[in-house]
C-alpha cells in the first residue's frame, strides 16, 4: 500500500447485542434526514403560502409529512430505472431481474428527479402551493445530498478508482463495507462529491439573490437541481463504473439529462409571470378532514 494512503481501520458495524446490530452509516443517514426534514419545516414555515410578497401564513408542515412520504415511491422507481440503465447488457439478458428487489440495487441520479415529481403530484392532491414548497426544499434537498453522501465515508460506500495520491482512502478489517475490494487504497468520490455539493449550497444561496428565485415559485429547486447534476458528472470521472460513450459513465449521462431538465425548468419559471398561488382548496381541506 502506497505512504500517505489514509488508512481507516474501525467497525463499521454497532454491536447492541449477540444478535442486534446496526451500521454507524446508517444512524448517520437517518441523522441526515431527520435534520433535513427539521430545516425544511423551519423554512416553509417561514415561506408565505400565497404571494410572492404578500404576507401569509407560512407552509404547513403536514404537507411536507405527506409530500416526503408520496416522494418514496418515485425515488424507488427512479433508483431502479438508473440502476437497470447502469448494467442494461445484464438486464437485457435477465429481463425477469428488474422487478427483483433481491438482486441489483438503487441508484441516485434519477432517484432524486422522480422522488420530486411524485412528491409534487401529492401536494398537487392536497391543494398545497407546489411552487412553494419546491422553493422551500431546495437547501434542505443539498444539505442531505451531502451530509448523506459524508456518511458513506464510514462504510466505505461509494469508494471510487483505485488511487495512490495521498488522500486516497483504504478500510482495514473485516466490515462489512459498502465497496468491493476496500482495502485497496482508492479515490473518496463520495468524500468528493459530498465537498462539491456543499458548495453548490452556497451557489443556491449566492442565486437567491436573483429576482426569478426570490419570487419563491420553485426556481430554487432547479438550481438547485442543476448544480447537483453538474457535482455529479464531475465526480463521475472517480468513479469505477465502466466508461460507455468515451470517458463518460451512465450515471454522468443521466447526470446531463437531469441538468437539461434543470435548465429548462428555470428558464420556464424565469418566463413566467409572477405565480398567483392559491391558498390551499376548499375540496382538498374536505378530504382530508
Amino acid at each position: 500500500m502506497p505512504l500517505g494512503v489514509i488508512q481507516l481501520a474501525f467497525d463499521p458495524v454497532l454491536r447492541l447485542s449477540d444478535t442486534a446490530s446496526v451500521r454507524y452509516e446508517t444512524i448517520g443517514i437517518a441523522v441526515v434526514l431527520f435534520l433535513g426534514l427539521a430545516l425544511a419545516a423551519r423554512i416553509g414555515s417561514q415561506t408565505p403560502s400565497v404571494g410572492p410578497y404578500v404576507p401569509a401564513p407560512g407552509l404547513r408542515v403536514d404537507d411536507l409529512v405527506f409530500c416526503v412520504v408520496g416522494a418514496v415511491p418515485g425515488a424507488i422507481v427512479g433508483g431502479r430505472a438508473g440502476a437497470v440503465l447502469d448494467h442494461l447488457d445484464y438486464y437485457r439478458a435477465n429481463p425477469g431481474a428488474i422487478v427483483d428487489p433481491n438482486q441489483g440495487g438503487l441508484t441516485l441520479t434519477l432517484a432524486i428527479p422522480f422522488g420530486i415529481f411524485t412528491a409534487a403530484v401529492i401536494a398537487r392532491l392536497l391543494g398545497a402551493p407546489i411552487a412553494r414548497w419546491l422553493h422551500a426544499a431546495a437547501l434542505p434537498l443539498l444539505f442531505v445530498l451531502a451530509a448523506g453522501k459524508l456518511m458513506g465515508v464510514l462504510g466505505a460506500t461509494g469508494q471510487g478508482l483505485p488511487s495512490d495520491l495521498p488522500w486516497a482512502t483504504a478500510y482495514i478489517g473485516p466490515g462489512p463495507w459498502g465497496s468491493l475490494a476496500p482495502g485497496v487504497a482508492s479515490q473518496p468520490s463520495q468524500a468528493y462529491e459530498a465537498v462539491l455539493v456543499t458548495l453548490a449550497l452556497g451557489g443556491l444561496l449566492l442565486a437567491s439573490r436573483l429576482d426569478v428565485v426570490a419570487r419563491r415559485d420553485g426556481a430554487a429547486m432547479f438550481v438547485a437541481l442543476g448544480l447537483w447534476a453538474v457535482t455529479r458528472f464531475i465526480v463521475g470521472f472517480t468513479w469505477r463504473d465502466s466508461p460507455i460513450l468515451g470517458p463518460l459513465r451512465t450515471e454522468q449521462l443521466l447526470a446531463l439529462v437531469v441538468l437539461a431538465i434543470a435548465v429548462v425548468g428555470f428558464v420556464e419559471r424565469a418566463r413566467a409571470p409572477l405565480a398567483t398561488v392559491v391558498e390551499r382548496r376548499p375540496e382538498a381541506e374536505a378530504r382530508l378532514a
